[in-house]
């Protein structure tokens, strides 16, 4: 027959890719004919692997018992370090890895990652295969560890199997131990939201506040994916809700940062400190403030924090929002700032949000103050106004550095106002009083006149008079 190369990139060739096909599909009459026509059984494919390995890793014991009948080099490993008896844990089994064992194969052998079969069968969720291993070999050490220091219940909790896991604390595994980067069981689960197995393995009665070498704990790792369910529990076990990493980050930063609002929630339910500084001396708020992420800062904002810190730059989380030209951000932040500085029995007790309004019922207010600062109020007396109901300067740079063009003063004005009926309608203040009184204080006593004569109307229609 003709035997040419499968392809340029293979060593194969055409019998041999033939004999491999027959293997893989426990076709055992086609392997006996092309035996017969001397096919070498032993021949590799361009990764190293051979007929003996594609039987052990596809579980077909006819085809297995055939080779070995004439290949007894059962622990030939492909370039990834796997041989037989590894593929037939990896792949669960349980009787080709009982074949291999009675055939003489070595119980010690590792991959290039060095995963044993103990390893490879935990990482896989073979439970039966583990128990073999486990109770019917000899010499074979539970707390193992691969070349990136992971036991067995490392893999299993890092790839969630659960039953795995449970078997292998049964066992009496070490709860405890830390691969190479000092992960612990623990951190690998919660990393990947696992949140049975970290349950199982919190009942072991580990240290939940546990570090890694970048001093992240599991809490950490939980807030940083935000795994809801894995947040709970670790709250539930009483982890230090403030830890900071090595670069100062807490869970409720990375939580933030990865824009989890659920868990900040969570966080925020727990009392975590709002005001911890990163090693940037960024708060999450500065992290809300430069993603322009609205939901997390109001979210921050209505629970009370202090707008004053600094990153090193020297900005505070405002002008991190302002340089970002979040510009509703920016509002929230102000609104917020505004309303730390009342007194307490100023806050009538209503639901607060700090968010654009966009009620019914102050509709037609809303549109009162559209119209005077686009129609009437002149450049530079919002400022003047805003002054007045005590905006700081910070406030109206932040404002100011939105740029629409040559009438920004427009967009500026308008916003101060909204900002100013936000506090007004907090306070439970009434706002046409207040309108008026602040047009008097900046001269505009036509406006404010015009306001004051037409207060009752206008409270029932969204037309302003003619003056206006």
């Amino acid at each position: 027959m003709e035997d040419d190369l499968v392809s340029e990139d293979d060593f194969l060739l055409l019998s041999e890719k033939e004999f491999h096909d027959a293997v893989k599909i426990n076709n055992t009459g086609k392997m006996q004919e092309l035996i017969k026509k001397g096919v070498d059984i032993k021949a590799k494919n361009k990764v190293d692997r051979k007929a003996l390995h594609w039987a052990a890793g596809a579980g077909n014991e006819q085809a297995l018992r055939l080779l070995l009948d004439l290949d007894t080099e059962v622990d030939e490993r492909d370039i990834f370090g796997m041989n037989a008896l590894l593929l037939a844990s990896w792949f669960g089994h349980l009787k080709i890895l009982q074949i291999l064992v009675s055939c003489g194969a070595k119980l010690n052998c590792e991959n290039k990652d060095g995963l044993s079969m103990l390893h490879c069968a935990a990482q896989r969720g073979h439970i039966r295969v583990l128990e073999f291993i486990m109770e019917d070999l000899e010499d074979i050490c539970l707390d193992r560890v691969d070349k990136s220091g992971k036991t067995a219940l490392h893999l299993a909790a890092e790839h969630g199997q659960l039953e795995v896991v449970e078997y292998l604390i049964g066992m009496g595994c070490s709860h405890g131990l830390k691969d190479k980067e000092e992960n612990t069981a623990m951190h690998l689960a919660v990393k990947r939201g696992h949140t049975e197995v970290l349950h199982k393995i919190l009942e072991t009665g580990v240290d939940v506040d546990e570090r890694n070498i970048d001093g992240l704990t599991a809490f950490h790792l939980a807030a940083d994916g935000g795994h809801y369910e894995c947040v709970k529990l670790l709250l539930e076990s009483s982890c230090n809700v403030n830890a900071q990493t090595n670069q100062q980050n807490t869970p409720l930063h990375m939580a933030v940062f990865n824009n989890h609002t659920e868990v900040l929630r969570l966080l925020i339910d727990a009392d975590c400190d709002l005001d911890l500084t990163d090693s940037r001396q960024q708060t999450a708020l500065h992290i809300a403030a430069e993603h322009g992420w609205q939901d997390l800062a109001e979210m921050m904002l209505i629970s009370g924090m202090n707008l004053n810190l600094t990153d090193k730059q020297g900005k505070s989380c405002l002008e991190v929002a302002a340089r970002g030209n979040h510009v509703i951000l920016v509002d929230m932040i102000i609104k917020a700032d505004r309303f730390y500085k009342w007194e307490k029995d100023s806050w009538v007790g209503r639901p607060l949000s700090f968010k654009q309004d966009h009620q019914p019922e102050t509709q037609h207010l809303r549109s009162v103050v559209w119209t005077l600062a686009t129609k009437h109020l002149c450049r530079g007396e919002w400022k003047i106004l805003a002054q007045q109901w005590d905006f700081s300067d910070a406030h109206i740079r932040a404002i100011e550095q939105q740029w629409t063009g040559m009438k920004s003063f427009k967009e500026h004005g308008h916003r101060m106002l909204l900002i100013w009926l936000h506090g007004v309608g907090v306070a439970g203040e009434n706002p046409i009083k207040g309108l008026y009184e602040g047009l008097v204080e900046i001269s505009r006593t036509d406006l404010a006149e015009c306001i004051r004569q037409k207060a009752n109307a206008e409270t029932s229609s969204p037309k302003m008079c003619s003056a206006m």
